[in-house]
Order: C-alpha cells, then sequence, then structure tokens
C-alpha cells in the first residue's frame, strides 16, 4: 500500500486528504450541495434514525457478502455511483474508477458528465454501467443512446432528478464553472496546488490534450477549460415517461431509474418496464429540501416490487449499507468518498477505498449475525429517532 494511504483508515478519511490536493474550485465542486445543505445534511442523519437489533450465536464464520443484479455476480452490495469530471479532480478519473471496480468485483456507474470517452472506458472496463443524462431533443437522444449500444453498454442508467439546472451557490463563491474560465485566481490555485497541477492538469494536457464533455450527447461537446465557450447544456423540462418508454422499446439490457424519491414514480416505473431503481436525492445537490434517499426508501422498494431497487446519497459506512439493505435496497452507490480516494492515491486509492467498506460490511455482518445478505431484513432494525 503506498504510504500516503496508510492513515487513511475510513472512508470519511479521505475528504480531508483531497482537500489539501484540490484546488479550491474542485474540490467545492466534488464536496458541494445546493442551496443550505438541507437534503445532503438529511442524508447522514436519515441512518442516524436506525439501530440494529443484532442477532447472537449464531455461525457467521463463513459469511458471505456476495450478491447478484440483473444475473450479474459481484462481490459485495456496494458500488461506485456516478460522479461527473473526476478526470479533472483525478489522472484519468473515470479509467480509475471503472478499473478499480472491475478488480475489486463491484459495479460501476460511469457518468454522462464525463471528460474521458465512453468507448474507452468500456474496452478498459467491460461490465461498467453508463449512466445517460437525456439531451433535450429525441434526435439527440436516439443518437446519444446508439452510441451507447454501439460502445457495448449492457447496464444503462437514466438519472431523471435534473429536469433543471440546480441553485450551486458553492461553486459559484468557489469560481467554479463548467467550462472553467481561466483567471488569476484559478491560476494561483493551480499553482499552489502542484501535485494536482502537474499530476493531474498539466500531465492530461500533455497526454490527452484539453478534456471535453465526451458523453452528454453523441457528439463531443464543451472543454472543460475556455474563455469563451458554453457547455452545450440543452432544455430538459419537457422530457416525461413517454421518453422512458421510447428508449425501453429499443434497449435490450437491463434499463434502471435513478433519482426516484416518489412511490407514484416508482410504480410508473415498474409500470413502463424498467428493471431497477436507484433511490437518490442526487447526493444533496438537485432539489434542496427533498427528502433523504434513506427515507424513501421503503415505501419505494414496496411500490416497486420485484425490481432491483438501490440506493445512493449519504452512504458512508458498512453500517449504512446493512441499513440500507434491511430496509429494501438490493446495493448501496457511494460517490464522493471514491472521488477524494482517486486524487490522493488514483486506482490504488480507489481499491484501498472499496476495501475498507467491504470490510466493513463483511465484519459488521458478522456483528450483526448474519451469514449472507439476503438474511438482511427490516427485523434487525428499530427507529430510535
Amino acid at each position: 500500500m503506498p504510504k500516503s494511504l496508510r492513515s487513511i483508515l475510513c472512508l470519511h478519511d479521505f475528504e480531508a486528504a483531497a482537500r489539501r490536493i484540490l484546488p479550491r474550485p474542485i474540490y467545492a465542486y466534488v464536496s458541494g450541495a445546493v442551496e443550505d445543505g438541507l437534503s445532503e445534511r438529511l442524508n447522514r442523519q436519515a441512518f442516524a434514525q436506525y439501530g440494529f437489533v443484532p442477532n447472537t450465536l449464531v455461525d457467521v464464520s463463513g459469511r458471505s457478502t456476495a450478491i447478484t443484479l440483473f444475473g450479474q455476480s459481484y462481490a459485495a452490495p456496494v458500488g461506485i455511483a456516478p460522479m461527473g469530471i473526476t478526470a479533472l479532480s483525478s489522472y484519468r478519473g473515470d479509467l480509475v474508477l471503472a478499473r478499480a471496480a472491475a478488480a475489486a468485483g463491484v459495479p460501476c456507474i460511469m457518468s454522462g458528465s464525463s471528460l474521458i470517452r465512453l468507448e474507452e472506458v468500456m474496452q478498459a472496463a467491460p461490465q461498467t454501467w453508463f449512466q445517460a443524462y437525456l439531451p433535450g431533443q429525441q434526435e439527440q437522444i436516439d443518437a446519444l443512446i446508439a452510441r451507447v449500444q454501439a460502445a457495448g453498454v449492457e447496464t444503462l442508467v437514466l438519472t431523471v432528478d435534473t429536469p433543471v439546472a440546480a441553485n450551486r451557490e458553492n461553486n459559484v463563491r468557489a469560481g467554479f464553472s463548467t467550462p472553467l474560465r481561466p483567471s488569476a485566481s484559478l491560476a494561483w490555485q493551480g499553482l499552489t496546488h502542484p501535485r494536482w497541477l502537474f499530476g493531474t492538469f498539466l500531465r492530461t494536457l500533455l497526454r490527452h490534450g484539453m478534456p471535453h464533455f465526451e458523453n452528454n450527447y453523441a457528439q463531443r461537446g464543451a472543454p472543460i477549460l475556455s474563455a469563451n465557450v458554453l457547455r452545450d447544456f440543452s432544455d430538459r423540462g419537457h422530457l416525461n415517461w413517454e421518453h422512458v418508454a421510447a428508449i425501453r422499446r429499443r434497449w435490450r439490457g437491463p434499463m434502471v431509474i435513478k433519482g426516484i424519491l416518489s412511490p407514484r414514480d416508482a410504480a410508473l416505473a415498474k409500470q413502463r418496464g424498467m428493471d431497477g431503481i436507484i433511490v437518490s436525492n442526487h447526493g444533496g445537490r438537485q432539489l434542496d429540501g427533498s427528502i433523504a434517499s434513506l427515507a424513501a426508501l421503503p415505501d419505494i422498494a414496496q411500490a416497486a416490487h420485484g425490481l432491483e431497487i438501490m440506493l445512493d446519497s449519504g452512504v458512508r459506512r458498512g453500517t449504512d449499507v446493512l441499513k440500507a439493505l434491511a430496509l429494501g435496497a438490493r446495493c448501496a452507490f457511494i460517490g464522493r468518498p471514491f472521488n477524494y480516494a482517486a486524487a490522493v492515491g488514483g486506482q490504488a486509492g480507489v481499491a484501498h477505498a472499496l476495501r475498507l467498506i467491504i470490510d466493513e460490511v463483511h465484519r459488521d455482518m458478522g456483528l450483526l449475525g448474519v451469514g449472507t445478505v439476503q438474511d438482511i431484513d427490516a427485523q434487525l432494525l428499530r427507529r430510535t429517532g
């Protein structure tokens, strides 16, 4: 293990280490939520509302964290959530995350707001899932889905909680925008964070050229750094379930809806032929004041019974994963900590982060008195708050 990782004992530890490495605007983008940060805090508080009721004198010597999703076997009920522009916070970030997840035997979802071409990531880690932000026009949607199919993606994730841009005031205060605007302040941030400047940004420029948004559309998007180019956002306010149904008719593999908090929407997803749902409030990065993902989980699991129910937002510990499983999830996805881990240690950092959380799940299952993931249910929890 690299020396820089030896003092990191849990996922929380990666944030402080990454904050020292990353320029302020980039750290703010990764760490920040929206407006007052209420939903982000609710995500963590929701896990504290439940306590465990362990079973004792159960033989847990042969316990297993293995799960199956969409017919694919995975080593643990933990996955890497989609995160945009990770190649700006760590060198070749999307590849780093996908390769580390493949090596650990867990699912990884590549973000549509990524800076490395989807085709390159799929070649390196063929089981990677792809998260699409649907463009505004039907012909653009058709072209993007055709490209994703041609790249060999098997599991498609549609994120549906971004009909309009969120109010990320923290980005404005920290000087972050997409594209980033060259300025004296931005240059100073680079110079005062040399590990990032030379290890990530300049290394990327020299080897691969200026990063662009590669996967929001079928064609290449805006560069990440520009004085006069605008990022090609398109209006998604008119998108509706009919667009999802049209994609379902042509998509042959597993199809997942991400960003569901309402039992009504969960039932509609089931009616429209979805294979899975990721219960998510986008890590508190969209509508501030939306309920925590964990709070929404039990009702959604009931409304969409029979689908693969998953969760993200606020998961930081093995105990969080077990609580999500007990309330109806099959897998818990984690975002920011893996981004920080990539910034701190590249693929080795992400591998270490995955080991830490998987080891916690394995250890906590023993302490809870369960031998398999399938043994975890709501009888092991009590409301405490």
